[in-house]
């Protein structure tokens, strides 16, 4: 198993090298998106509207930061069960997803959707989200604030530790 440290501007050159087990610290900007904001983005994306963020070549963290204490960047900010969000990743890797990141499992589309467009699936440690955010530097609420703590966030990382969960390979650590 090898570690890296790769900023999100580079993520998509290094999906082809890493491997399940891989360490990576991931620096850069991501978005956050859980079921509510995922189901939001698809109106837009089915309505051909503009989307809150670029997904080409971007990074989304399924998580739902809590509200932010004062002095902090953030409030707690672990990962969701991704397999929620399986119904909607293959069509994001098709618009060039780079990376997802969250907790568990990924039904077999996503892995083949992984495959098929040289993306990779990063886990997070669940139940460490009050020290996850000692690796964000920053948080801004980008669409649907309504939403609370489901609302997109744009974070910026500082070598946030992951595990390559799948990668593009095939690999996958719940084969395991």
């Amino acid at each position: 198993m090898n570690e890296y440290y790769i900023n999100t501007n580079e993520l998509k050159a290094y999906c082809e090298k890493l491997r399940v087990g891989d360490r990576v610290y991931l620096s850069g900007i991501v978005y956050t998106s859980r079921d509510a904001a995922h189901k939001r983005i698809f109106e837009l994306l089915d309505q051909g509207k503009q989307l809150p963020y670029p997904i080409n070549n971007s990074v989304i963290y399924f998580a739902g930061p809590t509200p932010t204490p004062q002095g902090l960047s953030l409030g707690s900010c672990g990962p969701t069960t991704s397999s929620r969000m399986d119904t909607y990743t293959p069509r994001l890797h098709e618009m060039g997803l780079t990376a997802t990141i969250g907790k568990g499992e990924r039904n077999q589309k996503v892995i083949d959707s992984i495959i098929k467009n040289k993306a990779v699936y990063l886990c997070a440690i669940g139940g460490a989200g009050a020290l996850a955010v000692d690796h964000i530097k920053s948080s801004r609420v980008i669409a649907f604030e309504d939403l609370g703590c489901e609302s997109v966030k744009e974070l910026e990382f500082q070598d946030f530790p992951l595990i390559v969960g799948i990668d593009c390979k095939g690999g996958n650590i719940f084969e395991r």
